[in-house]
């Protein structure tokens, strides 16, 4: 069976109960290519009833979910990642159209989510509780780990694939019910995603996919039977959503936004990290949260790594992610564009210095699309807002220290802490720099500090709210109760 493509979809469908639902609702979004500024489909803004149908779906099929071992429910996982790899390029090319990425950096993303389908087949052994006998004469003690029940995740436009899966294969396996509600921008990807999900035959109601905005996510949040929310956003909506679940009892994990550091030694491989940090801050169009939004040169390395870095940002071809030969595509929407040219605008007229000015990108044949190009800007001041606001867009700040102690406070001073990186060919220097970065998620002549699924996406201060993180160990924790079990028998 071959999925549908998703740029043939009219209106993007609900999925309740094992059945695809078109919304009752009257309000619906237009989802339009950001390269092409075309309408590709259009997205309801579903209905709180609607949301309560997803639930009591999950609900029926819930008890039954759970009792079914783990060893069988990893059988789906399999099938699933023999799927998701079939129709990687059909995927990749919808993740393309509604997101605006190139068609390898979409690959990639479809690689790491296929990544962590692949480690939540693990659970029969990730799942395992522990125990010890005698605790006390004839009294033995045991831990095991249960299904917390119900659960849901709300999903950003910048990984439409990668971060959905982040959560639903850790859910399921681990026995939950799970319900998705994509980003309104870029909902296709998992309407395919959840075409290939129908194939594999799961007892209807154990996933759940609801379209909508703020009407939709706030059911969700205030839901009774919905026991835990993951979320992946910006900081401001992440607040937001931890906030008021975790005031209605649920567990919560809400990752947002960030401001990550590059330092930049003199003893650094020159070449790497110019070629490492232009890759972090560019690619994607900046619409990463591990994206390195401010490069801090120490010492001797300013004028150097200015010069290269703005070779690198110069050498980018921008353009529709399906062409040949381009490196770099639009940003998300029209007002992603203004907002990103304005934060650049402020920052210039703060007194920073223009190296390479990506505003009023125009790329031939794609006029109307969302392009901003790649943008350095140097000396930008401590006190402009470019220093502290996440700008999600391929604009890249230098500051410069003329110490690695220097180079650190500038660190500390951001409120975010989501990553962190160091170029440099000293081992203790990069030593030092792990054990007192204060991010979550650390790179050594590494731009991008994107855990393998083995490991959890960290962040620490307003890049993360919550205590278990997505990925690993961590979602085996989230998506379980441990319960302890004392016994004795005469």
């Amino acid at each position: 069976m071959t999925a549908t493509a998703p740029a043939q979809v009219a209106e993007a469908l609900n999925y309740i109960g094992g059945e695809w639902r078109g919304s009752s609702t009257a309000q619906k979004l237009d989802v339009r290519n950001p390269a092409t500024a075309e309408v590709i489909g259009r997205v309801p803004m579903s209905t709180a009833a609607e949301v309560d149908s997803a639930v009591e779906a999950a609900d029926r099929i819930a008890s039954r979910w759970r009792r079914t071992p783990p060893g069988e429910r990893v059988q789906y996982l399999f099938a699933l990642k023999r799927l998701l790899e079939d129709h990687i390029d059909e995927m990749a090319r919808s993740i393309v159209t509604e997101n605006g990425k190139t068609l390898a950096e979409a690959t990639g993303e479809l690689h790491r989510a296929i990544e962590n389908v692949e480690v939540a087949c693990g659970i029969p052994m990730l799942m395992q509780g522990y125990s010890l006998e005698d605790i006390a004469a004839g009294i033995d003690e045991s831990m095991v780990r249960q299904p917390v029940g119900i659960v849901a995740a709300i999903t950003p436009f910048n990984f439409p694939a990668m971060i959905p899966f982040w959560f639903l294969p850790y859910a399921i396996a681990c026995g939950n019910c799970f319900l998705l509600k994509p980003s309104e921008k870029v909902p296709l990807t998992m309407q395919l995603a959840f075409r290939l999900l129908e194939q594999l035959d799961l007892p209807k109601g154990v996933i759940g996919l609801i379209n909508g905005g703020r009407e939709t996510v706030d059911t969700i949040l205030d839901h009774p039977r919905i026991r835990a929310i993951s979320f992946v956003g910006s900081t401001p909506v992440a607040r937001y959503i931890y906030s008021r679940a975790a005031t209605n009892g649920k567990r919560v994990q809400c990752q947002g936004g960030a401001k990550n550091h590059a330092i930049v030694l003199p003893d650094a491989d020159l070449d790497d990290a110019t070629a490492v940090v232009g890759e972090s801050a560019f690619a994607c169009a900046g619409q990463r949260c591990l994206a390195v939004s401010v490069a801090v040169t120490v010492g001797e390395a300013q004028k150097k790594f200015r010069d290269a870095i703005a070779d690198v940002a110069s050498s980018i071809t921008m353009g529709y992610g399906l062409d040949d030969g381009v490196r770099m595509g639009p940003v998300i929407t029209p007002e992603s564009r203004a907002r990103i040219e304005q934060l650049i605008a402020g920052g210039v007229s703060d007194g920073a210095n223009v190296v390479r000015d990506g505003r009023g990108a125009r790329v031939p044949n794609y006029e109307s699309g969302n392009f901003v190009g790649p943008t350095v800007l140097d000396g930008v001041p401590p006190s402009s807002p470019l220093s502290a606001t996440e700008v999600f867009g391929p604009v890249l700040s230098l500051v410069h220290a003329n110490t690695l102690d220097e180079a650190l406070a500038i660190l500390s001073r951001s409120e975010y802490g989501n990553a962190a990186s160091l170029f440099t060919t000293n081992g203790a220097t990069a030593r030092r720099f792990k054990y007192e970065a204060p991010a979550g998620n650390i790179g050594i002549n590494v731009g991008v500090a994107a855990p393998i699924a083995y490991f959890p996406f960290s962040g620490w201060r307003s890049s993360f709210f919550g205590d278990l993180h997505a990925q690993g160990r961590d979602a085996i924790e989230f998506y379980t109760e441990k319960k302890v079990v004392i016994e004795r028998w005469a």
